[in-house]
């Protein structure tokens, strides 16, 4: 048994190294999970041409419904740019995040204490552009 891998992951893999065609499944959350788990069997059995592939596909799969487990996930596994790029993409659609479900996604307390923080730096900055504008205003 392969420890944190489902049988369809774990065939796409196999699948993988028999053609060196990677499939992801259907359905845009389907992909960034099942991107994970190859990564992850990539980096176990020390595959990178697979690792940097998935890497790939999960920096295109940042979306509304996917940014907040993406987030989690690179946090997880300590991918930095994969967490920059979920952390933009929160701050600059966190309407659409919010409405998808992603703030109740969320899991992992030292995330959520991240996004916080970034929504509080955003606040800052936006009260020090209209301090601003109200002097040059003046």
């Amino acid at each position: 048994t392969v420890p944190k891998t489902d049988l369809a992951s774990f065939t796409a893999f196999i699948d993988y190294l028999c053609t060196d065609q990677l499939d992801l499944g259907e359905g845009e959350g389907e992909q960034a999970r099942r991107a994970l788990v190859l990564r992850e069997l990539a980096q176990m059995y020390q595959v990178p041409r697979l690792e940097l592939l998935c890497a790939q596909a999960l920096q295109e799969s940042v979306a509304p419904a996917t940014a907040v487990p993406l987030l989690e996930a690179a946090h997880t596994t300590g991918d930095g740019r994969l967490l920059a790029q979920c952390r933009r993409y929160v701050a600059d659609h966190a309407a659409e995040v919010r409405a998808s479900g992603g703030v109740e996604q969320l899991r992992d307390f030292g995330v959520a204490k991240g996004l916080l923080g970034d929504a509080l730096d955003q606040v800052a900055e936006l009260k020090g552009a209209m301090r601003a504008l109200r002097v040059a205003q003046s």
